[in-house]
């Protein structure tokens, strides 16, 4: 369980990311970042990743997650180091590697969005059976490969925080993706 806390406190920034990002888009802030990626070429006759990839997203999830580490830098400073705590929040560029780990994270869901347009899949749509299942799995914890891209030269890679930061982040897009679509941040409750 220790593990756990360890991980959901090493990746809770990127909640903060995820989060700023659905404000910009209930706000309509960053509003020139809203192009998508692929600039709207196609492959085979389909879009590479879709409109709903955009710079705006790239660059709010880094931008909130850089924040989140700064919170974390905060509390660091105010409540010194606590045995949950996996780096050093007194490293120099810690808010530089909070942008780095929102960038990576976005950047990690477009292979799963380029196979899902290629397969006919429309953004924030589903399919069924197995596939759905699996494109759902996917979808809630893609991202991770990104994060765990930065946080490797930061900490110790293991299957059980590797495992941990899977189960965390699956339970929090949940919460999350309720949450937003309440409050008209998202398109889809899923």
């Amino acid at each position: 369980m220790a593990e756990l806390v360890k991980m959901s406190y090493l990746i809770s920034p990127l909640l903060l990311g995820l989060t700023f990002h659905g404000l910009c888009i209930k706000f309509h802030w960053l509003k020139a970042l809203t192009r998508p990626i692929d600039n709207g070429i196609s492959f085979r006759g389909k879009r590479v990743f879709g409109d709903n990839k955009t710079f705006r997203g790239l660059v709010a999830v880094a931008i909130g997650t850089a924040a989140g580490f700064g919170v974390q830098v905060l509390l660091h400073g105010i409540l010194g180091p606590r045995d949950f705590e996996l780096i050093d929040y007194r490293r120099p560029g810690i808010l530089l590697i909070g942008f780095a780990m929102g960038m990576a994270a976005m950047l990690s869901e477009l292979p799963n969005s380029f196979i899902k347009r290629q397969l006919g899949i429309a953004p924030g749509s589903a399919t069924k059976g197995f596939a759905g299942w699996l494109f759902y799995c996917l979808d809630q914890v893609d991202m991770l490969f990104g994060v765990w891209l930065v946080l490797s030269f930061l900490v110790t890679v293991t299957v059980p925080r590797i495992l941990w930061s899977i189960v965390f982040l699956f339970a929090a897009h949940q919460v999350i993706t309720i949450i937003g679509y309440g409050l008209g941040m998202r398109a889809t409750a899923r």
